[in-house]
Order: C-alpha cells, then sequence, then structure tokens
C-alpha cells in the first residue's frame, strides 16, 4: 500500500468547495473527499508552522513537545510519522519542508549550521526535493530559464509574474512525479506544499481566477477587544488592510493560491491513477494551521480565533469503501493524525500520542467514547524575544506568554498564562465577539479546561514503574523502538 501525506501550509478549513464554499473552486480536494472521509471540525494544536507541525508530526501537544516558536528544537527522543513509516518497512521521501529545528543534543559543534534555522527536516525522512524558506532549488530552475528570481518570501510574491506551470508547487510536483516513476515497491511520500501561505501572490492564471468584486466582508474587529488582540492589530503584516479594496485583493490572490495548489494536487493524483496506484494509495491531506483573512482585523496565524486554528483533513483509504464520501463533524484535531497512521499501518500504538486513531470514523462508525471539544494553545514568547520584538509596557513574564482554547459546540473558552479568561457565546454569536452572561458556563468550561491540561501532561513514562513486575504500560504497549 502506498501512502502519500500531504500538507497544505495556512490552509482554511472553509476555504474548500466541498465544505460550502461558494466561490472557491477545490475540484481535486472535492474529489479527495468523495473517495474517503472529510472532517469538517478539525484543528490544529498550534501556530505557527513548527509548533503546528510539530503536534501533527508527533501526536503531542504543544504542552507536551513543547516547540513553542519557529526556531524552539523538537527533542530527538520523540516518535514521529516519518520513523513510524520506517518501522513499516518503507523509506519515507519528503517533498518540500518540515520546519523542525534540530534537537541541540544531538549536535557535536557549536557551528553546526543546522543551529542555525528552525526549517530543519524531521528525522526519519529522507529529503529528495528541498524547499524551505530559500525556496533555493526552484529558484535556481528559475532562473536557468532566464527569469532573474530572488530567493525566498521574494521569489513567492512575484509568482504571478510568471505562468503558472512554473510556480514553487508545480515544481515540487514535477520533481515527484519524477521520482514516482523511478520508484520499485511501495511508497511513503510526504508532499508538502508551501502555498497558500504568503505572500499573497497566486502562480499565473490564478491570480485573475477571482474577482475582488465577489470576495465576502470579513468579520470585523469587536468595538471592545482584548489587550493582546489589540497588541496584534499593530503589528506589520499581521494586521489586515484598512481598505476595503485591499482586503478584497489580498483574499482573491488567497483563493487562487487554494486554487492553484489544489490543481497541482489533482496532477499527482492523476499520475497515480495512470499507473493503476490511486486504487492502492492512502492519502492524507491536512494543514499545520489556517489563517485570518481579514477576520477580527487579522491577517496570518496567531492568538486564540479560531480562523487560524481550524484545518482541513482529508483521509482517503481504498480499504475502507463504505464511509466514502462521508462528513464527520465531530472534533478532531492534529495531535489524531498520525496514531491513525500507526492504526492504518498496521503498527502498536505510541504511548507518546496524546491524540487518538481516527479509523472507527473512516469504517464508518462513531466511536463510543470521543471528545466533546477542540482544544488548541498558542505560545507568543517569541514576540518578545525574536527579532521582531515588540515595544510596549513592561513584557509579562515569558513563562505566562501563553494561552489555551476550548471549543465546544456552543461557547469557546480562553485561559491566559497570567491567570485570566475570556468566554464567547457562540450560539448568541458565532463569530466570537459576544461573551457569555453566565458565570456557571464560564466555570465548568474552566474545569474542563484543567482536566484537560491534567490529564496530558507529559512523560513517556509515567505509567511505568521501575520494579521486577514493571507495572503499568510496559509491556503491553512498548515504547516504539527508533528506526534511524
Amino acid at each position: 500500500m502506498h501512502v502519500l501525506f500531504i500538507t497544505l501550509d495556512q490552509f482554511r478549513a472553509d476555504a474548500l468547495s466541498c465544505a460550502g464554499h461558494d466561490i472557491v473552486k477545490t475540484p481535486n480536494l472535492d474529489r479527495l473527499a468523495a473517495r474517503g472521509v472529510r472532517f469538517a471540525s478539525h484543528y490544529a494544536q498550534a501556530a505557527p508552522c513548527a509548533p503546528g507541525r510539530a503536534s501533527l508530526y508527533t501526536g503531542m501537544y504543544q504542552m507536551h513537545h513543547r516547540v513553542v516558536a519557529n526556531g524552539s528544537p523538537l527533542e530527538d527522543r520523540f516518535d514521529n510519522i516519518a520513523r513510524a513509516a520506517r518501522r513499516a518497512g518503507y523509506q519515507p521521501a519528503l517533498f518540500g519542508y518540515t520546519d523542525q529545528g534540530v534537537d541541540p543534543s544531538v549536535v557535536d559543534r557549536d557551528d553546526d549550521p543546522r543551529l542555525d534555522t528552525y526549517e530543519g527536516v524531521l528525522p526519519g525522512f529522507d529529503l529528495v526535493v528541498e524547499l524551505d524558506g530559500r525556496q533555493a532549488e526552484w529558484v535556481d530552475s528559475l532562473r536557468a530559464r532566464g527569469y532573474d528570481v530572488e530567493s525566498g518570501m521574494a521569489g513567492l510574491a512575484t509568482e504571478s509574474q510568471r505562468p503558472a506551470s512554473l510556480s514553487v508547487s508545480a515544481y515540487l510536483v514535477d520533481q515527484l512525479l519524477t521520482w514516482l516513476d523511478r520508484q520499485q515497491g511501495d511508497v511513503f511520500v510526504h508532499a508538502s506544499f508551501i502555498r497558500p501561505h504568503p505572500p499573497y501572490a497566486a502562480a499565473g492564471e490564478y491570480s485573475t481566477m477571482y474577482d475582488p468584486s465577489d470576495m465576502h466582508v470579513p468579520i470585523a474587529a469587536a468595538a471592545t477587544r482584548h489587550g493582546l488582540h489589540d497588541i496584534a492589530l499593530t503589528l506589520p503584516g499581521i494586521a489586515a488592510p484598512s481598505e476595503a479594496a485591499d482586503m478584497a485583493a489580498l483574499m482573491a490572490q488567497y483563493f487562487g493560491m487554494i486554487s492553484e495548489v489544489d490543481a497541482q494536487v489533482g496532477r499527482i493524483l492523476d499520475a497515480l491513477e495512470a499507473r493503476g496506484d490511486l486504487d492502492h494509495t492512502i492519502v492524507v491531506v491536512t494543514s499545520d494551521h489556517g489563517e485570518q483573512l481579514g477576520d477580527h482585523g487579522l491577517l496570518e496565524k496567531l492568538g486564540f480565533f479560531e480562523q487560524s486554528y481550524r484545518i482541513p483533513l482529508l483521509i482517503c483509504d481504498p480499504r475502507k469503501k463504505g464511509a466514502h464520501g462521508t462528513v464527520v463533524d465531530a472534533f478532531t484535531e492534529a495531535v489524531d493524525v498520525m496514531p491513525t497512521m500507526l492504526d492504518l499501518l498496521d503498527l502498536a500504538p505510541s504511548v507518546q500520542c496524546d491524540g487518538a486513531s481516527l479509523v472507527e470514523f473512516l469504517n464508518g462508525n462513531t466511536p463510543t467514547k470521543w471528545r466533546t471539544a477542540a482544544h488548541y494553545e498558542w505560545d507568543w514568547r517569541y514576540l518578545l524575544v525574536g527579532p521582531h520584538r515588540i515595544e510596549g509596557p513592561t513584557s509579562p513574564v515569558l513563562r505566562q506568554c501563553n494561552l489555551a482554547v476550548l471549543r465546544t459546540t456552543t461557547h469557546a473558552l480562553v485561559a491566559f498564562g497570567d491567570g485570566e479568561t475570556l468566554c464567547f457565546d457562540l450560539d448568541a454569536d458565532p463569530t466570537w465577539r459576544t461573551a457569555t452572561t453566565d458565570q456557571a458556563i464560564e466555570t465548568s468550561l474552566l474545569r474542563e479546561l484543567f482536566a484537560w491540561r491534567s490529564q496530558f501532561l507529559g512523560g513517556n513514562y509515567t505509567e511505568m514503574l521501575l520494579a521486577p513486575d514493571r507495572p503499568g504500560r510496559w509491556p503491553a504497549l512498548p515504547m516504539p523502538t527508533r528506526a534511524e
């Protein structure tokens, strides 16, 4: 069985036509939804990229893996999706990037270049095509064609000036399909697309695919806001354009990027189908986090609003036809992806994982016990210690610069590291701008959030005792053997 694991960067769940969007066109992602299961209430665990991907790749909440920023190292002791694939007999191949900083404890020299970047490769993957923030391979290919292209985000900002066939996403797929033609036997391939990540410039004809006049008006920022929201509205690149026309133009480019990357996903599916392999391929499509897209006056991914965390998840297993085309409305999370992959690959569960397998949903069943809320976290200490240090009042203690969100079907509770809380009544106002007036509800949600945090405190060995009979999970659920 082949495995195709696709990540799209900064992709909102509601930007899928199969999710009810009446403007954006995503025919190939819709095609996957028809061949599998779409999880309609799926949430990333953290933002920005490195924290979100750390949870996706390890099955762990941020409070467990502690990757809190782009630049926080991921501890090498943790299991991950690539290492699991190796245990299943694959040689997992990476096209793109994983944004996981090296664990300094495995580095021998202070001048090791891996210590200078968060854009490292997740241990276990064989890097085939590297498309980190520099986009060097893609930029070199354009220069060889005579294009004067800058590296990094500057090159992405000029995508609309070149044919879509020369986009960074097209380059990734070109290389993937060439590689695929050389493979014998089953493959595990991770296609990690940078789009629809900013800069907001769609490739070629996709830059004019959507008319700005057709764009919806984003949710306005509330008149009364939390101080963290006010700070975010002052950050360059985070505050949404103040002019409606500029915001509409940006939104049209975002949707153009989505349709273009959808087309590139379609190329992979078409190639697998032509080879006779699509019916023998598990396909997983998701994102690392969402995008504010002007809602609440914000762009990018940050804070506590769910636009930054509600993301798509499509899982297609051709062996499980009974549930094909179904939609799961139960709350699911990025931490569920790794345990699901372990299950689909017939590997033992990992005691490390905070999530749970989704295979019962893929079988068309509803688990007897399942979470009744979604959870995510955001740690903003990087704003205080990083290169874009914010200006303002005396900085709070770094350990308090974090928040956790509990999102039920009716309410959303935001708990800050300093003890402050916000509680939104989503029944009264689904735009997250109306506070609950029922203190009993907020107290109940606080208890639920506290129980969640207590339940998932980190520690692979917490249920094992060093004693002659080794009570606890050992050896019923042994720690996975790391495959280097």
